[in-house]
């Protein structure tokens, strides 16, 4: 297996950068993520430092060295870093739970899976035309396909999300692939702080242009300067493709042919998952879910 990538995050116009990004892989298989962390909540950068986390280490546990069920995987990855988000809110005792947006991909046996919570993006280029994109778990989004849409009420923000990571429902997220990969592919994950400032056709025609490692820096820099001082966290990591067949000695790119079936590398921040998190069901969850409401009505009846 080889492939390009390349990563990058910036903070833009923000007090903090709350956006997380990294990818692991062995062999025959790669995992890559990015999580945007959600403003108006508190630790939006821990949720999404926990998703990350989560994720990266069910993927170290299973993929030996490929997942043996990509979907299956997404499925509890996915759920299992939503739970250790409400555990660590139940913890701290917090009034509110940290949030945040999500998207995965999975890259092995020459297919590209991936999944997707809230309104971080994927772009999936071929030949300089965007083949796939996900689409929003927003109001906004989910609207574009419905012929002559009742009017949102008064004040409503059409972008709102109704759905993420850590929120108290149970999350919405949407898992697509395989998709067979053809060289010169190009999977781009991205925060809205980049989908926010490029149009779609601005995005993928740079993407479309160059290799990775040039193209998203450029497109991050491209979107700082259009959206300003008031620039949200601006963060990619973009993945370019190659075909066993067409292997070329290309800067910048990782070739796993040498490498051991039981090595995994990694460039997310190495954590722990709670062991509690198998033993947190769908009762366990509730009841966290319940202390935090309580705690947020005693705040609320303080105020009075």
């Amino acid at each position: 297996m080889k492939f390009s990538v390349f990563q990058i995050s910036r903070k833009g116009g923000r007090e903090k950068n709350e956006d997380r990004m990294g990818y692991c892989y062995t062999n025959s298989s790669g995992l890559f993520l990015l999580a945007d962390g959600m403003g108006g909540h508190p630790d939006g950068e821990v949720a999404a430092q926990l998703a990350l986390q989560t994720i990266s280490a069910l993927y170290q546990k299973e993929a030996k060295p490929e997942l043996p069920d990509v979907k299956g995987f997404f499925n509890t990855a996915i759920m299992a870093a939503h739970r250790q988000i409400l555990r660590y809110a139940a913890d701290s005792g917090m009034h509110d739970t940290p949030r945040t947006t999500l998207v995965v991909a999975v890259v092995q046996g020459g297919v590209a899976h991936w999944a997707h919570c809230g309104d971080s993006r994927l772009y999936f280029v071929r030949d300089g035309e965007m083949l796939a994109r996900t689409r929003d778990h927003s109001y906004l989004e989910q609207r574009r396909d419905i012929h002559n849409p009742p009017p949102l009420p008064p004040g409503m923000n059409r972008n709102v999300l109704y759905t993420c990571l850590g929120s108290p429902a149970k999350p919405v997220f949407d898992i697509t692939g395989p998709v067979p990969l053809q060289q010169g592919d190009k999977i781009l994950l991205c925060s809205d702080g980049l989908w926010g400032s490029l149009a779609d056709v601005d995005i993928v025609y740079h993407l479309g242009r160059k290799t990775v490692s040039i193209a998203a820096p450029e497109l991050v820099e491209r979107a700082l300067l259009k959206a300003g001082s008031g620039s949200d966290n601006v963060t990619l990591v973009a993945m370019e493709w190659e075909t066993p067949d067409v292997f070329e000695s290309t800067s910048g790119s990782i070739s796993t042919q040498n490498m051991d079936d039981e090595v995994f590398a990694s460039t997310v921040q190495a954590g722990w998952i709670d062991s509690r998190v198998d033993d947190l069901d769908e009762e366990a969850i509730e009841r966290s879910i319940a202390e935090i409401n309580e705690a947020i009505r005693r705040t609320a009846s303080r105020k009075l």
